[in-house]
């Protein structure tokens, strides 16, 4: 009985004590700032979101709204509207609903307005990924292209956005830097200033010279006035006089051609693009560079296919320029970008097999005098010389075939090596007067150089081993030597078909018919 009185006496205590409330957990409150709200955003809310880039923009500002309290929101807006300017694609934002957003925001309710900063993060994230890589793949579109990926990190290029004052800053992060890049942006709203083109196409017979008369003069004046190449006339005639044959050659030296002042088949079919072609063009350019290289070294050469040029960069500036001669559109010279390894004096040349079977084969087998003549070596797959007499066109592929050094040597006296799966290279040639020449797609893939001794010594970077007179000396001796280029040089091998320079459009003949091709397929 007493153990019962006990037991009582303790269930009554306990039942008497106070109750102890549960803990309750704060709601995050919405804060409200002189720009406007910053409202929490549920974690759940977060992580459902693809785009992780985007999930770790929110989880840096600890799940929190950023743009509704933000001044920013007006350059964020401004940006998405102007785009084009980055040769971007309005379709591939959600500029409808931003608008939309944008015009109901004093009667959005916070969980609108929480989906809207979303919806603004989401599309800051696809401007990111696109003007810093582009809309393609290369690798998708290419067999000839030897580009390594950019390896873009998109979270911290979007991070960039959330430092204060910043926001411009951020964005010319995102795009490339090069200043070809900068140049093209600058070629497009150049071209955007432009009235709209209502020019009809252009036709002659006869190529038209200076004091001509021809009445598609009085288009071709228009045309040049349109593009600011000729001044305004208050009266146009049929005759082509001596300002119009000035503006002519302004016209032909941006387009690339020889300035001869005579309006040909080349000036007449560049003056027949219209604006419309042009900003295309200009587009599609923009979307190569994203595929380029985003950083380059302090010393490189960097070689443009359609403009026949290579120019030597050193700490950042052009500091010579070198003609060159790149392959015909049946044998396109392929884009790539490696480092130079090596200088061959007085090289040798291995037939390579395109070559081999539509050049060689078809000559030899005509006149087996070819390979006298051509100081062609043949070897079988023992390493044993084969007469010209002995030679089997049936079995030609089994045989190699070697051009002794030499001036008439094709690679001509000095090659530059550097690593490519195409086995392309540098060199020089025994046709130099081709470099004379305004269209030079004339080899078979490599690349020829004008005035390869000052580009040797440049490399070679020894005045006192390897200057002018050494490297004629090593040359002259007619044997084959191979020297190490020991500076880190590198080599890229670039196209494109446009620009701009003070203000002037540049444009260049799509060699091998690229540009048209991939607009449709941004488009």
């Amino acid at each position: 009985m007493r153990f019962i009185s006990v037991f009582f006496i303790f269930i009554l205590l306990i039942s008497c004590k106070e109750k102890v409330p549960p803990k309750i957990v704060p709601i995050p409150k919405i804060e409200i700032t002189e720009a406007g709200k910053i409202i929490p955003i549920d974690s759940a809310k977060i992580a459902s979101i693809k785009d992780s880039s985007v999930i770790a923009f929110y989880e840096a500002v600890q799940y929190k709204t950023f743009w509704m309290a933000d001044s920013t929101r007006v350059k964020i807006i401004s940006l998405f509207n102007q785009v084009q300017d980055d040769g971007l694609f309005p379709k591939d934002f959600d500029l409808k609903r931003i608008h939309k957003s944008e015009e109901n925001i004093d009667n959005l309710s916070d969980s609108e307005l929480v989906d809207y900063d979303i919806l603004l993060t989401e599309n800051l994230s696809i401007y990111v990924q696109k003007v810093s890589k582009g809309r393609l793949n290369p690798s998708k579109l290419y067999n000839n292209w030897d580009l390594k990926e950019n390896n873009i990190d998109f979270k911290k290029l979007l991070l960039n956005f959330q430092k204060k004052d910043s926001f411009d800053y951020a964005v010319n992060l995102a795009s490339p830097s090069h200043l070809v890049y900068k140049r093209l942006k600058a070629a497009l709203k150049i071209i955007n200033n432009f009235p709209k083109d209502t020019f009809k196409k252009i036709e002659i017979k006869n190529k038209i010279v200076l004091n001509d008369s021809n009445e598609a003069m009085i288009k071709i004046k228009k045309k040049l006035i349109y593009w600011k190449d000729l001044k305004p006339l208050d009266t146009i005639t049929a005759v082509y006089d001596e300002a119009t044959e000035l503006a002519v050659k302004k016209f032909q030296m941006r387009h690339g051609l020889g300035l001869d002042g005579v309006i040909g088949v080349g000036t007449l079919q560049a003056l027949n693009f219209t604006k419309e072609q042009r900003k295309k063009q200009i587009i599609a350019n923009m979307e190569r560079w994203r595929w380029f290289p985003r950083i380059f070294e302090s010393d490189y050469l960097i070689i443009n296919i359609p403009d026949y040029s290579l120019h030597v960069v050193k700490n950042s500036d052009t500091i010579r320029v070198h003609k060159v001669i790149i392959g015909k559109a049946s044998r396109e010279t392929p884009v790539l970008s490696s480092k130079l390894s090596q200088v061959i004096f007085n090289p040798t040349w291995t037939v390579p097999p395109t070559i081999l079977r539509n050049d060689v084969v078809p000559a030899a087998s005509r006149n087996r005098n070819y390979f006298s003549n051509k100081n062609i070596t043949i070897y079988d797959s023992n390493n044993q010389v084969v007469s010209a007499s002995n030679w089997n066109s049936n079995r030609a592929r089994s045989y190699r075939y070697v051009q002794s050094p030499g001036a008439s040597n094709s690679l001509g006296l000095v090659k530059f090596t550097f690593p490519n799966r195409f086995t392309v290279y540098l060199h020089d040639t025994n046709t130099r007067g081709f470099f004379d020449k305004d269209i030079r797609a004339l080899s078979s893939g490599c690349i020829r150089v004008q005035n390869p001794f000052e580009l040797t010594e440049y490399l070679l970077d020894d005045p006192e081993k390897w200057n002018l007179e050494k490297i004629n000396e090593v040359i002259n001796t007619g044997k084959t030597s191979q020297v190490q280029i020991n500076n880190d040089i590198y080599i890229h091998i670039l196209y494109w078909t446009a620009w701009s320079e003070n203000g002037s459009l540049q444009f260049r003949d799509d060699l091998y018919n690229l540009d048209v091709d991939l607009y449709k397929k941004l488009d």
